[in-house]
């Protein structure tokens, strides 16, 4: 079960990071406020997700997925 939550976090990683790409992208290319927006909210959830994943272990030590 952990080893699949583990894929699952690594491909929402991936989303996000590629979401943020994506909207910086079309920030340069357009200029408008709202590409910005979307991809700094997506380059901080991956960056959460990424410090999630890496700590993994110790969140499940604290009993927040365990018993």
């Amino acid at each position: 079960m952990i080893s699949f939550h583990k894929l699952l976090i690594a491909t929402a990683i991936l989303f996000c990071a590629l979401m943020t790409g994506w909207g910086f992208v079309r920030w340069c290319l357009e200029a408008g406020a709202g590409w910005l927006a979307l991809s700094v909210v997506f380059g901080v959830l991956t960056l959460l997700l990424a410090y999630y994943l890496r700590n993994l272990k110790r969140f499940l030590g604290k009993g927040v997925f365990g018993p």
